[in-house]
């Protein structure tokens, strides 16, 4: 996941392997089909396989990858997002940096580094929208440790479920759009991004001042624990929308907030951006 500041500044993003050339034609498969490559032109993408837009076989990952993707090309290139400063078109590219060019994602970490970031983002920002969105709807890299599908589940189900949140609802100029109804998640999907939220919560929380507790269809977990003097805050509601909230999607994610009116304030002004 990344962090932006300003508009075209990266801040944080996670770690990859394997470089795409961006001079090379692009060669994509669908996604959840690793090895599996067919050769595209510039402005064609790739059309997911199967019911549904996705293998029967696909991991959580694959189907939330489905998902952006078809979210991305149904937004177009200058369509605003809830990542701010960054259009669509900002997004597919940090999608295909992040999975395929290491040596980008590390200058968007190590400050020495940040001018060849910035350099390979343009170059990718300068490929056509559509060749972006099937480059990443691909998939990883053979290479890439996310070509293996547990870790790639494990890591990449939340940020596709996000990402794919961040396009459906935003508003103009990237204001959250209230108005969006949550998508139905398939049970895989549900209980994927409950294994990622529990996993992560704890960290997410680490400097809440109050005690916090998830409480989602998918299960519940006391993530922060209440010192003396405070009380616990609830943050209930289905899990998709509970990642949305404890990921600094505030605005758009539809939770409960239960606890003392102080606590609630103190927990509120907690910077969840992840």
């Amino acid at each position: 996941m990344h962090v932006v500041d300003a508009p075209g500044r990266l801040v944080a993003v996670a770690p990859a392997v394997a470089v795409m050339s961006t001079a090379r034609p692009a060669r994509v498969a669908a996604p959840g089909v690793r090895g599996t490559m067919s050769p595209v032109s510039a402005d064609s993408t790739a059309a997911p396989d199967g019911p549904g837009g996705t293998p029967a076989d696909a991991s959580p990952s694959d189907v939330e990858r489905a998902a952006l993707v078809a979210a991305l090309l149904a937004a177009g290139p200058d369509a605003p997002t809830l990542c701010s400063g960054w259009t669509a078109r900002d997004l597919a590219a940090h999608l295909v940096m992040r999975e395929r060019r290491p040596d980008a994602a590390l200058g968007m970490v190590v400050p020495a580094l940040a001018g060849h970031a910035e350099s390979v983002r343009a170059a990718v920002l300068r490929r056509p929208f559509t060749a972006l969105v099937a480059v990443f709807a691909a998939g990883p890299p053979r290479l890439s440790p996310f070509a293996v599908k547990a870790l790639d589940a494990a890591v990449n189900t939340g940020e596709h479920f996000v990402h794919t949140e961040d396009v459906r609802r935003a508003g103009p100029g990237g204001a959250p759009a209230t108005d969006v109804e949550p998508r139905v998640l398939a049970e895989q999907v549900a209980d994927a991004l409950w294994r990622t939220l529990s996993g992560r919560a704890r960290l997410i929380h680490r400097r809440c001042p109050v005690g916090v507790e998830l409480v989602t269809d998918r299960g519940s977990a006391v993530v922060r624990r209440a010192r003396e003097g405070t009380g616990t805050v609830r943050v209930r509601g289905d899990v998709g929308e509970v990642i949305l909230h404890s990921f600094g999607r505030e605005g758009v994610a539809r939770v409960e907030l239960e606890g003392a009116p102080d606590d609630v304030a103190a927990y509120r002004g907690l910077s969840r951006r992840v």
